[in-house]
This record gives C-alpha cells, structure tokens and sequence, in this order.
C-alpha cells in the first residue's frame, strides 16, 4: 500500500487576494473536465460554518488552495464564472454545498462520491476508506475538526486538505463505473440531482431562533421559557459580536439545564450541571441574565408551543394502534430484505421518517386510500423516482 502524506505536485501556496483568485480562475477556465471541490470550515470555533478553504482540482491545471475570508467578494466575481454550471464532484456533498453556496458557487451538475458509495454497497464510506480500498492508497488524515480560520495555516494542514481533492477526481470516475456495472448509475444521477437542487436555492446561513434549539420543547412553565429566551438572546449577541462558535459562549444543553432550574442566586447557578462555575465574570453575567429574564412582566413570558400530533412514538403506536404497527413492521422487514439484496442501506432506499408517514397515513389516518395515492405522498416526501418505483409493490402490499 502506498502512503500519501503529500501531494505529489508538492503543497500549493495558498491563494488569498483578489489577484491571486483571478489567475486561480483564469487557471482553471484553462482545466478539462469536472472540478473536484472541497472545503474546510470552522463551525466549532466561528459563527458560522463558512468555508475558510477552498479546494479546487481540475485535470490539465492541478490543485488549487483558496482562502476566501477577507475578499469573499473579489473570490465570488473571480470564480463563479469559471465554476458555476459546470461538473463538480464532491465527497459528501451535503456538508460542503452549502458553504460554497454562500459564496455564490454552485453546480451544474453534482457527483457525490459519497453518496456513490452508500449506493455501491460500501461498509465504509469516508473519503480515507474508499480511496484505500480502490486504489491501494493510504492518505494521511487527522486534521478535519482543526480550527481553519487561524492563519497562517500550518504546512500539514494544507497538505492535508490539497489531498482532500488529489484523487477524488478518479475516484469519481471508478465510483460511475462500479455504479454502471451494478445497474445503480441512474439511480445515483437522480440523487446527486435531488442534492443539487436542494442546495441551488441557498444564498446564506439559515436565520436560527431561540424556539429552534434542542431541548427547548422540554421546558413548559413560562418563566423557563422567558430565561432560555433571554439567555438565548445575550449568547447570540456575544457569538456574533465575537465571531464564536455558541457551543464555546454556552453550550445549548447547558442554557436549558439553567433555564429548567431557574437559579436565583450565584450558588444555585453554579451548581447546573455543566456550568462554567469557577468562572466568576461566566457566573455573574449569566445571573444577571437570567434575573433580569424573570425581572420581565410575566405578560411578556412565551406560551409552550404545541405543534399537532404526528405519527406518535413506535411503543404508543404499537400499543394504541397494534394492527396498524403491524403493518408497518411488515413493510419494515420488507424494506430491510430488499436493502439487503441490493446492498443499499434502508434509510438510502426510503427515509425511515417517510415509511413511518406513508404507513400512518394509510392505516390510521386514512388520508390514502389506494396504492394508487402512495406514489405522490412519496413525492410529497421528496422521494425520487426510483425509490418509488423499488418501495410501491411493498408498500401496497403490506399497507392495504
């Protein structure tokens, strides 16, 4: 096996001005092919999860390292004419779309190697395995969960990332000739198109609230509600002003233990688990935080949302509906017999939340009827055609 600790063009320079993504782009305007992209994002330490790094490899050119952070501007006006439309090809495409799409970069068309993999019938499906399997190429890895929004960016971190893109270009090619031969290709195309176009419209980061945290659902009087808003409300303030990642200002599961136990004092604040206690300035900021949140007029405090009741939990299904639950299990079973003999995972052939919808909507809810109702609720469900075609005998069979 042979190891790959370095590109073997050598380490490219990193490009980071305006002049330097104008020759990048002229550069690869010059390349044949499909571009392999890649990024490297902060989201553990910054804001955000923008790309930091930018990674472009093309054939007759080579690779390119592209750190946008300063002038994402100039980057955007260079590259988007040379990369938007045409061929990308992207190792687990869904994490690194949507930061290129921020900088106003996207396909014309997509060929996730990942994805490729799951398809294919892989075990293993990170980057690593699936080059060393085919080609007998082991890369040096380690450095994915770095802070990439330091600068100057250490050597072995850049060698790193230049071989993110360094065969990923082949391993495109080999990933359509193995999914060909299985009689998978099409169905590939229809997932790296439904990826595509669920990214397509993304011009940035997705507006969060304080109602969207995990955890919050769990609270139910007013004044927890009231303090996990205003502690939300000063946690945002302190990210954003600092460029922080909000796990690094207070961690969501810690602001709703404070939330739950409502503190009134330094001492019981202190005491909620996982709280930064022997941090004086943490404990009197988040106190005075969380008095001036029970300070408010109760008037002011947030009512429980309550959203309607969906398909309920597999043991509430099972006991109140039983025959219902039946079916779903056969349907189940099924599912799982057929993602065996393709060696496809279940969840790649049908979402475990769509079967779990499509199978209470006809057993309980009766909101259909007909085998012939199912195919557009699997649409409703954004499931491709393929997924219908291979799930609608089994789902007719068992459902009705």
């Amino acid at each position: 096996m042979t190891a790959l600790t370095t590109p073997r063009d050598g380490t490219p320079r990193v490009l980071s001005t305006p002049g330097d993504f104008a020759a990048a782009a002229s550069a690869l305007a010059a390349g044949q092919g499909p571009l392999a992209i890649d990024t490297e994002r902060a989201s553990a330490f910054r804001y955000d999860d923008r790309a930091f790094l930018v990674q472009i490899r093309r054939r007759g050119v080579g690779t390119f390292l592209l750190d946008p952070e300063g002038h994402r501007r100039d980057f955007t006006r260079a590259l988007a004419p040379v990369l938007n439309g045409e061929d990308w090809i992207i190792h687990a495409a869904p994490s690194d779309l949507p930061s290129l799409a921020w900088l106003g970069l996207y396909p014309g068309s997509l060929f996730d190697t990942e994805m490729a993999g799951r398809l294919a019938g892989f075990d293993h499906v990170n980057l690593a395995s699936m080059i060393e399997m085919l080609f007998d190429v082991h890369l040096a890895k380690g450095h994915g969960a770095e802070d990439w929004s330091l600068r100057p960016l250490p050597a072995e971190w850049l060698a790193y990332a230049a071989l993110d893109v360094e065969l990923l270009l082949e391993l495109g090619d080999t990933m359509a000739e193995i999914l060909d031969a299985q009689g998978k290709l099409d169905w590939a195309s229809q997932e790296f198109e439904h990826i595509r176009s669920g990214h397509a419209d993304i011009t940035g980061p997705t507006d969060s609230t304080w109602r969207t945290m995990k955890g919050v659902s769990s609270l139910t009087r007013p004044e927890q509600l009231a303090v996990a808003r205003e502690l939300w409300m000063a946690r945002e303030s302190i990210a954003v002003a600092d460029d922080r990642a909000v796990s690094r200002v207070l961690p969501t599961k810690v602001l709703i233990e404070v939330a739950r136990a409502l503190p009134r004092n330094a001492a019981a604040l202190a005491r909620v688990r996982g709280f930064p206690a022997r941090r004086r300035s943490a404990v009197r900021f988040w106190g005075e935080v969380v008095d001036r949140a029970l300070a408010s007029p109760p008037r002011t405090w947030p009512k429980r949302e309550f959203t309607p009741r969906g398909v309920p939990s597999r043991q509430a299904w099972a006991n109140e509906f039983p025959e219902s639950f039946a079916r779903f299990s056969a349907a189940r079973e099924l599912l799982d017999a057929l993602s065996l003999d393709l060696a496809i995972p279940t969840e790649n052939i049908l979402k475990p939340a769509t079967l779990r919808s499509v199978a209470w909507s006809s057993t309980v809810d009766r909101e259909v009827r007909s085998p012939l109702d199912v195919p557009d609720l699997l649409r409703d469900h954004q499931a491709r055609d393929w997924q219908i075609e291979l799930t609608l005998p089994i789902l007719s069979e068992t459902l009705f």
